[in-house]
C-alpha cells in the first residue's frame, strides 16, 4: 500500500493501465478519514480530461514518470461517475468499492454487506499538508484541524472558498478518411485516316513507226498471245503500343480553420446574509 509519502509527488502524473495504456492523468489524491492513509486517485479521464474517475490507490505504483495501477483503461472509465468535490458519501464510496470488486463496511465499523475495514468518507488529500500533523488536514489558529480544501463544515475556518469552472480546450488527433490512387483501365473508340495506295491498269496504244517496227515485227505474223501484269495495293495495318504519358502521385496539405465549442460550466455563488454584499 502506498505511503502519505510516496504519493505526495503523484499529483499531475500520468495514469496508466496493467496494459499500460493512458487512462488519464492524476488530480487529487483521497485520504481515508480514519486512518489518514492515501486511499483514492481522482483522476481526469475523457476528451480533454472532462471526466473524473475514481482509482482505488492500492496496488498503485510509480513507474518512471507515470502511476500504473492494477486495472484496465475500460475498468476505470466505467467507474460511477462522482464529482471530484472534497470528499466521498458514504453511499459513493460503497458504489466505487463494488464497481472494483472490493469488500466495504462504513465509517466507525459498522458492518456493511461484505465486512471490509474501510470509511463512510473519503477526504481529499491537501496540498498543505504538515509533516507533523494528521494526514490531509491543515490547521490555523481559529479552527485547529481543518480538513482539505472545501471549507462548507463544521472543521472549516472561518472563510469559504468560491470556485467555478473553467473550459480546458484542446485538440485531439483522429482519422477523417482515407484517400488513395488507383488505376483502372477503360476502353475508347479511336479514328484516323491513313493514305494507302493501289495499282491500276491503263492500255496505251502506240502507233508502228521506223523505230518500233523490229519489234512489231519480230514475232509470228498471227497469233495468239496473252500478257499479264500483277497490280499490287496497299491496305491500313494497326498495331498498338503502351506510352507513358504522365506520373501521378498524391501530397498532403494542412488546412486550419476556426471551430467553435461550446460547455457548459458550473460557477459558486457566495451569499452574505444580514449583509448588502453579494459575492460574484
Amino acid at each position: 500500500m502506498p505511503t502519505l509519502q510516496d504519493v505526495q509527488t503523484w499529483r499531475g502524473c500520468e495514469l496508466r493501465g496493467t496494459d499500460g495504456e493512458k487512462i488519464g492523468k492524476v488530480e487529487e489524491i483521497y485520504l481515508d478519514r480514519e486512518t489518514g492513509e492515501p486511499e483514492w486517485l481522482a483522476v481526469k479521464t475523457g476528451l480533454f480530461g472532462s471526466k473524473h474517475s475514481f482509482v482505488p490507490i492500492e496496488g498503485a505504483t510509480m513507474q518512471g514518470e507515470a502511476v500504473t495501477v492494477p486495472y484496465d483503461k475500460d475498468k476505470v472509465k466505467d467507474a460511477p461517475n462522482i464529482d471530484a468535490d472534497g470528499e466521498l458519501s458514504a453511499e459513493e464510496e460503497a458504489r466505487l468499492y463494488e464497481h472494483y470488486g472490493r469488500q466495504y463496511r462504513e465509517y466507525g465499523g459498522t458492518e456493511g454487506t461484505e465486512g471490509f475495514m474501510g470509511t463512510d468518507r473519503g477526504e481529499r488529500f491537501d496540498r498543505d499538508t504538515s509533516a507533523s500533523g494528521t494526514a490531509g488536514m491543515t490547521g490555523t489558529g481559529d479552527a485547529p484541524g481543518t480538513v482539505g480544501r472545501d471549507v462548507s463544515g463544521p472543521t472549516t475556518d472561518d472563510a469559504m472558498t468560491r470556485s467555478e469552472e473553467e473550459l480546458d480546450v484542446g485538440t485531439a488527433r483522429r482519422e477523417r478518411g482515407r484517400a488513395r490512387l488507383r488505376k483502372y483501365v477503360v476502353t475508347e473508340n479511336v479514328e484516323t485516316s491513313v493514305p494507302v495506295q493501289r495499282e491500276e491498269v491503263r492500255v496505251e496504244r502506240e502507233p508502228i513507226t521506223d523505230e518500233n517496227v523490229d519489234r512489231a515485227m519480230s514475232g509470228p505474223e498471227i497469233s495468239e498471245e496473252e500478257h499479264e501484269v500483277v497490280l499490287h495495293e496497299e491496305e491500313p495495318v494497326v498495331g498498338k503500343r503502351a506510352v507513358p504519358k504522365e506520373r501521378v502521385r498524391m501530397e498532403k496539405d494542412t488546412v486550419t480553420e476556426e471551430r467553435g465549442v461550446s460547455e457548459e460550466v458550473r460557477k459558486e455563488r457566495i451569499e452574505a446574509e444580514g449583509t448588502d454584499e453579494t459575492g460574484r
